[in-house]
């Protein structure tokens, strides 16, 4: 350390000869987040004694390349000692205890977060910090005491005839809930549910039972200094004042952190317009709070000449701005992008405190380390990349000089602008698979208005009450604004996932476009975009196609793709009101594989759990055609596209694949039979001889007499989407003899209310020697006419905290997926 502080230019020196081990430590972490499971015993014990040898090795013969192996190791061998500890609290809920009524004694840990149910009844999630649980008996699997995780996420709706009580934050209370273990849907690029619990801690989730079915009892108050009870004080106090609960939201995010208090479709308008990261506490007003403070105390101290010769005026500043971060991050529920900005201030105040004179990418660097030595999981979040990539480029592109005059600082702001959003860019895609076409000139008006009205306003509306009226109307303002933007049919560019060598090729790309270069190298950053900005997904081939079985929970959404169309068959439940698996699964999904538009929505029946999302699909993408087994007048039919209703014998080819509608008749629809015996029955086959069976939610009459009126051959079938979900009122013998699959799949909820798959189906499958994937297990699953391969999402993504899937029947000779190889 002597040898670092002798001049700046040995402090440089040294400085960047230890970037090495910083991007090592970082390394060492992505690799342990690549990991499909953590280090057994012995394998931990070996990559301990690994740390050892290269640490003695760096002592004894001091070089970077030593202590860099020795970061790279300790950095996976620390996060996977840490995930372990994590996980062996999540799973410490046994199967057995899943879906049973459990007593729960503890604290409301979080705001309560008003929810809506399947019935539109209104409630609260909540995190729970559990205290004990009073009446837990042994564990039926093995006889000894129930173990519960020490947080859980819990939702308590309303009842018709019982509303659900005011939760305030740090109360206790004594619960009755229903828990079960982490779980979320599994598709391609697609938001890892899983993922966030763990991060978050939240080892189960759970549902409240109704008080008149068991009591449910408040054991104590929040207490007079609980930090949580003062925000949620001041969250019912902020929407009294301000009307409008849309404009409430906004300030709550911006004060509170309470992002949940922003709706849905305000937040597609911030997402769609490039402002969505100033909506809520993110490092940017973290960083402008510490700013101001620092800049104010600094000031202050200046005042007393012997306060300077006490302590240095920037030093003391520094000090109050990293306090101030703190503070704000705390009172705004210490959320992880909050996190990680005050880890990232507090690790450059303190390398300036001791005299250090880093450059600025290594200062960068250290934040990175400390922030990932704190929290090993933020290397997995794309804020944290956002984030840290944001200060790169500004500070490589030059941003980090003081402009002076307000022309200057006017240019300066505009350059930053258009460095970050062109430089962001690449990330944005990668993340999200789009990027905001009127981004730039929304952030030009949003970002002084946030950073310096709003938020300011909003914050100080604690004190002062009547701010909020004038922090309502910016929003009021701002809103208006976007609205004009985000109508424009332009707003939004949408593209596809490109493939690893070209985001590689993109972020590259994307860095050189803002470097500070002549503009020669820019345009090698230009073509070094290309291949990210116009990708080429991976499409079936002539005369062949592709099934996805998309993981929604319980209800049926199939996309099927040939070489130049592509069809839905149908899409998925409602979950809430205004939330559907159209809107939440599909869209995202569609984007991400290229699908652009529906050659066809087919809906086989009527039912929630298959159309539920279609309205959502219509609105989102052009739909050329409605196919279904709908009544005349339905709300699908009378807004949405050209409509033919299902009947036997239709038939027609796209790209030399046969598609054929089997089931219903034209005299079923007039013999009132009810929905499930109507649903559309589509074949889909190949010249070659390969084909599936979709079949909606028929049963067994309708399969007996779809049987009677077809050939022999004619219901044959690779594939079988299992009818109803694996209900016990399908899957006869008879249907299960004539279509003969090679593989059944169940698109059913993880578990459900109805019991599916059935065990005595399940057990009619096994009889008949055919394997099944059940999609809670397998998540979505991807199968190809070519060759007969198949795909789990669960699988192919498969990662530690992933909860791991059940046995399922083997499927050796469809050909499993190659090994880490990824879905197209």
């Amino acid at each position: 350390m002597q040898k670092l502080i002798q001049t700046p230019k040995h402090t440089s020196e040294q400085a960047l000869h230890w970037a090495l081990p910083g991007l090592a430590w970082l390394l060492g972490l992505a690799l342990l987040q690549q990991c499909r499971r953590l280090p057994s015993e012995a394998e931990f014990a070996a990559v301990v004694l690994a740390v050892a040898a290269s640490l003695a090795w760096a002592v004894h013969r001091p070089h970077c390349i030593a202590w860099s192996l020795t970061a790279l190791l300790l950095a996976f061998a620390q996060g996977a000692w840490r995930a372990d500890s994590r996980l062996a609290e999540s799973r410490s809920l046994s199967e057995a205890w899943e879906g049973r009524d459990v007593q729960l004694e503890g604290r409301v840990d979080s705001l309560p977060t008003a929810v809506l149910g399947q019935a539109g009844a209104a409630g609260w999630r909540f995190e729970f910090a559990l205290d004990a649980a009073p009446d837990a008996a042994n564990d039926p699997a093995n006889g000894k005491p129930l173990q519960l995780p020490a947080r859980l996420l819990l939702s308590w709706y309303a009842e018709p005839f019982e509303p659900a009580p005011a939760l305030r934050a740090g109360e206790r209370w004594r619960l009755t809930a229903r828990l079960k273990r982490p779980h979320g849907l599994m598709n391609p690029h697609a938001f890892d549910y899983e993922l966030w619990l763990f991060e978050q801690g939240l080892q189960a989730t759970g549902v409240v039972r109704p008080g008149v079915i068991v009591g449910q009892v408040r054991l104590a108050a929040s207490p007079w200094w609980s930090l949580d009870a003062l925000r949620q004080r001041m969250r019912e106090a902020l929407q009294k004042r301000v009307s409008d609960p849309g404009h409430a939201g906004v300030l709550a995010a911006l004060s509170l952190g309470d992002q949940a208090a922003i709706g849905r479709s305000d937040w597609a308008l911030f997402r769609d317009t490039g402002v969505a990261h100033l909506l809520s506490v993110s490092g940017l007003h973290v960083t402008m709070f510490a700013w101001a403070t620092q800049g104010l105390v600094a000031w202050l101290w200046r005042r007393s000449a012997r306060c300077c010769l006490a302590c240095p005026a920037p030093q003391v500043g520094r000090i109050a701005g990293v306090l101030a971060a703190l503070l704000y991050a705390l009172f705004s529920g210490w959320g992880v992008p909050a996190q990680r900005t005050v880890w990232m201030l507090a690790s450059v105040a303190l390398l300036r405190a001791s005299g250090l004179r880093w450059p600025w990418p290594l200062c960068l660097l250290a934040s990175a380390v400390v922030v990932t030595a704190v929290d090993p999981w933020a290397i997995s979040q794309p804020g944290f990349w956002l984030s840290f990539a944001a200060v790169g480029l500004l500070m490589a592109s030059g941003g980090a000089s003081p402009a002076r005059g307000w022309k200057a600082a006017l240019r300066e702001g505009l350059r930053s602008q258009w460095v970050a959003t062109l430089g962001l860019a690449p990330l944005s895609l990668l993340f999200f698979q789009q990027i905001s076409a009127v981004g730039l000139l929304a952030n030009l008006l949003a970002i002084p208005l946030v950073s310096f009205v709003i938020t300011p306003l909003a914050l100080a509306g604690a004190v002062l009450p009547g701010l909020w009226v004038w922090a309502a109307f910016c929003v009021q303002g701002l809103m208006a604004f976007l609205h004009a933007l985000g109508s424009m049919s332009w707003a939004v560019w949408s593209l596809p996932v490109a493939p690893l060598w070209a985001q590689v090729a993109g972020l590259a790309g994307g860095a050189l476009l803002v470097m500070p270069l002549p503009w020669r190298l820019r345009a090698c950053g230009l073509a070094l975009l290309t291949p990210l900005l116009w990708p080429a997904p991976p499409r079936p081939g002539e005369g062949e196609f592709e099934l996805l079985a998309a993981d929604i929970g319980q209800g049926t959404a199939v996309l099927v793709r040939t070489a130049r169309h592509q069809l839905l068959y149908d899409t998925g439940p409602q979950y809430a009101p205004g939330v559907d698996a159209g809107q939440r699964v599909l869209l995202p999904l569609l984007r991400a594989l290229g699908v652009d538009r529906l050659d066809m929505l087919m809906l086989s029946h009527r039912d929630s759990d298959h159309v539920g999302g279609a309205a959502s699909i219509m609105a989102g993408l052009p739909v050329a055609g409605l196919r279904s087994s709908l009544e005349p007048g339905h709300r699908l039919l009378v807004a949405g596209p050209p409509h033919t209703p299902c009947q036997a014998g239709q038939r027609w080819n796209w790209d030399k694949v046969r598609f054929e509608v089997l089931h219903p008749t034209a005299s079923q629809y007039e013999q009132g039979i009810k929905s499930n015996g109507l649903s559309c029955l589509l074949r889909i086959s190949t010249a070659s001889g390969r084909s599936a069976l979709l079949t909606g939610d028929i049963e067994a009459a309708q399969e007996l007499g779809l049987i009677a009126r077809s050939d022999a051959q004619a219901l044959l079938s690779d594939v079988l989407i299992v009818p109803h979900h694996g209900s016990k009122t399908s899957s006869t013998d008879a249907l299960l003899n004539a279509v003969a699959p090679r593989i059944a799949v169940v698109q059913s909820g993880y578990r459900n209310r109805f019991g599916h798959p059935a065990p005595p189906v399940l057990a009619r499958y096994q009889a008949h020697g055919i394997p099944w994937v059940n999609s809670p297990d397998c998540g979505a699953w991807q199968w190809f006419s070519a060759d007969g391969r198949w795909a789990c999402q669960r699988t192919v993504a498969m990662r530690y905290w992933h909860r791991p899937a059940r046995a399922m029947e083997p499927v050796e000779q469809l050909g499993p997926w190659p090994e880490g190889e990824a879905a197209p």
